[in-house]
Parts: structure tokens; C-alpha cells; sequence
């Protein structure tokens, strides 16, 4: 197997080498590795800062406590740790022979990472502010653009998706910033990428991995991990994913959805007797037994729902785990088909389908989330509105004291108007919902002080 050419090995997939900063490697290991030194500066970053004032699901701020893009990130990071322990013990067991073994030691490291990282390049207002990037040059005043872009430039824009966006994030050489962006490990750049193919291949839904001004970025990174090319020479290329990003996946798809119905009960939006009876159709019927019997040690029903989600994710854990460990070949050929959620034990995967009904029929459509979709949409639609033009028309006073409020750090001087554009979405996207809305109520006169 060591020999195969059709799929990926390990011994290249875990990598320190850092983006941007190539010519400084060495294999030195001090106090802290490399993928440790990615966790620590991510954690001190101003766009990680940021998610503490974007919307997850629920309105913020309330006067009851509900995840923002923050809190998701530390949860999912915290999953990730444990689906990678788990995973890297196997591995080591499995691969005990090699001279690399000790690889696998870091593969906690690199998906905590990743994990923090994963949602840095959604815009404000939840998954609805994405919608509203893309919709305004599909269905807005964007709609005029289109002759002036290339047909792949017009992809990115019609199908903005905020994991492309975190890509570009992490390695684009802003105004004023070292080369290689953030200058991440090459292995934490890979297991953010969940869909490593171009914006032209994302036909059944606008997700995809890197816009096409940083396709020779992920290309670099793919390449030097031996990541597996499944397009043929001189198509729109698609990559088999990095083995990890399964582990990203799963952790950010078992702490949304369970975490999303223990906000929805705080709120009061779902009975507690609904989400016990929920939580508790993924164990058997004596595990069933005995947490009732626990549950009934305490009266406070949050904390009652706190132990039974506890409860779930460990179990999610351990059944993602496995079916990591039981598919690895498939994984590492990239033959391996959908999530890790998919191939788990009938009875854990059929109580997250149920979990999953549930947030749809009852969270997703709720008003309050519907409020802050229509509410994102009108805000940011009219922000690219307003900046879209002022980057394309320069010369006109409004232009200049709106880009005047622009950080220097957005290319709103780029050569190109994709470069432009990209200026613009680089700027929106990175806004929190509080600054988002503040901009909005300045540039409508809606909160001028004016002093008598």
C-alpha cells in the first residue's frame, strides 16, 4: 500500500511546512509545534475575535444566552480534539511500524485548528449573509457586472461561499501583511477546504473551496500534501478531500445541530420533555434507564438537557471515529462517499436525521431567525449596493468618504474590478453583525448626533 499511487499517505498529509514562509522550515520541534503555534495564533486573531458578534442561528444579543460564531468554534474545536484522539490512537496501532508513526501525534493539534478556523470567512447574519453576497449579483444590482468579468470570476461572486472565503483568508496577502497571509501549516490550511474544487464544479449547491484568485494557492498546498487530483489534465480541477477534513465536518455537523436545540429549549422554543424524549432515542433501552434515573437527581431542566446533549455528542464521537477508522482506505483513495454521519450505526444516525427534521421544522423557520434573514439580507444587499459603486467610481466625493471608512488593508485599488469587488467582499464579510448594522444607520442618516 505504501507504493500505491491512487491514493494519499499519511507521512505527506501531515505536514509543518508553513504557507508563505516556505524558505524558514525546518523539522525542529520546540515547546510547541507548528500546528499548536496555528491554534495559539488563530485564538489571537482579530477575524476569530470577530465571531463573538456573528450570528450563529439565534438573534444576538438576548438576555438569554445563545452561541455565536465564537462559542460554535471553541465547542466544534473541542469535538475535533476528541474525534481526532481517537482516530490518531487507532492509526498509531495500525501504523506502529512505520518510521513516521509518531505523525499521528498531531492530528488533534491540526483539526483543533482547523476547527477554530472553519467559519472565519462567513459574513454577518449566519448562513443569510452569504445568500445576500451572492443573490445581489445574481438576482441585484450586481446582475450588471457580469459582461465585465470572466465566466469563473462570475462563479465566485453568483456562488460566494464562506468556506472559499476562509481559504482566502488564511492565505491572501492583504495591504500591509506579511506574504502567506496568516502563514498557517500546509495540513491546517487542507482540513478547512471541504469542498477542494473551483466555484465552476459546484452545480448541485454553490459550495466549493477556493475562488479562482487563489487557485494557485490551493494548488500549491494540495500538491505538496499529495492530495489526490480526481479532474483530468486541463479540466476545472477537483481534489479528493484531506483525509482530516472528515473530522472537521463531523465535529461542526454534531455540535450545530445538537447545540442548536438546547439554544432552542432555553428559549423556550422547544418543551424539554420533546428534547429528552429526542436525546435519549440514541441509546439503547438500558442506557435510556439509567440516565432517566440520573436525571432524576436534579430538577432545573437545562441542566437536564445539558447531560443528555453531553451524552449524544460523546456517542456521535465515538460512532464518527469509527467510521473514520473503518473507511480509511476509502478516505485515503478518495472513494470514500458523503460524511462520516452517514455511515454510522443505524440508531445514532437515524436519532441526528430526527435531530435534523426537528431544527428544520421548528429553529430554521422560526421568526425570530426568519427576522434576522430578512434583516441581514436588506443590510448587507445595501452595503455591497453602496461600495460596489463607490470602489468602481472613485472619483465622485460620496465615493471618497465612503472608502475613506474602508481599512487599508482591502485592496479597494486592485488593478482589476474583480480584484475590486473582492475588496468589497472582503471588507463585508468581515464585518459583524453589530458593525454591519451601525454602518447600515450611518450611511441612512439613521444615527447622526447632531449638537444643538
Amino acid at each position: 500500500m505504501a507504493n500505491d499511487n491512487n491514493m494519499m499517505h499519511w507521512e505527506r498529509l501531515i505536514c509543518d511546512k508553513r504557507f508563505g514562509l516556505e524558505e524558514y522550515h525546518d523539522n525542529k520541534r520546540g515547546t510547541r509545534s507548528d500546528f499548536l503555534r496555528d491554534y495559539d495564533r488563530l485564538v489571537f486573531s482579530s477575524p476569530f475575535r470577530r465571531l463573538q458578534n456573528k450570528t450563529q442561528v439565534f438573534p444576538l444579543p438576548g438576555s438569554i444566552f445563545v452561541h455565536n460564531r465564537l462559542t460554535h468554534s471553541l465547542e466544534v474545536a473541542c469535538v475535533g480534539r476528541s474525534l481526532a484522539t481517537e482516530v490518531s490512537l487507532s492509526l498509531r496501532d495500525k501504523y506502529a511500524d512505520k518510521p513516521w508513526v509518531q505523525k499521528f501525534d498531531a492530528i488533534g493539534e491540526i483539526v483543533m485548528a482547523a476547527c477554530l478556523a472553519h467559519d472565519l470567512g462567513n459574513p454577518p447574519f449566519g448562513h443569510s449573509g452569504e445568500k445576500a453576497i451572492a443573490t445581489y449579483f445574481s438576482e441585484g444590482a450586481g446582475v450588471a457586472l457580469r459582461d465585465e468579468l470572466t465566466p469563473k470570476q462570475w462563479l465566485d461572486f453568483t456562488r460566494f461561499d464562506g468556506n472559499a472565503n476562509a481559504f482566502r483568508l488564511l492565505t491572501h496577502s492583504f495591504n500591509g501583511r506579511r506574504p502567506g497571509g496568516f502563514a498557517m501549516t500546509y495540513s491546517m490550511l487542507a482540513s478547512i477546504v471541504k469542498y477542494p474544487y473551483e466555484s465552476s464544479l459546484a452545480v448541485k449547491k454553490p459550495k466549493f473551496g477556493f475562488f479562482t484568485s487563489e487557485k494557485a494557492d490551493f494548488l500549491k498546498v494540495a500538491d505538496e500534501l499529495g492530495m489526490l487530483p480526481l479532474s483530468a489534465p486541463g479540466h476545472d480541477i477537483r481534489y479528493a478531500r484531506h483525509p482530516l477534513v472528515y473530522l472537521v465536518e463531523a465535529a461542526d455537523d454534531i455540535c450545530y445541530e445538537v447545540m442548536d436545540i438546547e439554544d432552542a429549549h432555553k428559549l423556550g422554543q422547544l418543551p424539554t420533555q420533546q428534547v429528552i424524549d429526542l436525546f435519549l432515542e440514541f441509546f439503547p433501552a438500558d442506557r435510556q434507564d439509567h440516565m432517566r434515573r440520573v436525571m432524576e437527581m436534579v430538577d432545573d431542566p437545562n441542566e437536564k438537557i445539558g447531560y443528555l446533549r453531553s451524552a449524544v455528542i460523546g456517542t456521535l464521537v465515538h460512532v464518527c471515529s469509527q467510521a473514520f477508522i473503518d473507511n480509511e482506505e476509502a478516505i485515503l483513495r478518495g472513494t470514500f462517499s458523503g460524511s462520516l454521519l452517514d455511515h454510522i450505526p443505524s440508531r445514532e444516525r437515524e436519532g441526528y436525521a430526527r435531530c435534523n427534521a426537528l431544527s428544520w421544522e421548528k429553529i430554521y423557520r422560526a421568526p425570530d431567525v426568519v427576522d434576522i434573514d430578512l434583516a441581514g439580507t436588506s443590510i448587507i444587499t445595501f452595503l455591497m449596493e453602496k461600495l460596489v459603486d463607490a470602489v468602481r467610481n472613485p472619483q465622485y466625493n460620496y465615493s471618497q468618504l465612503l472608502l475613506s471608512k474602508v481599512p487599508q488593508q482591502y485592496e479597494i485599488n486592485a488593478p482589476t474590478l474583480y480584484g475590486k469587488i473582492q475588496a468589497v467582499i472582503d471588507h463585508v464579510s468581515g464585518m459583524t453583525d453589530v458593525y454591519a448594522l451601525d454602518l447600515y444607520r450611518r450611511l441612512n442618516g439613521m444615527s447622526l448626533k447632531i449638537n444643538n
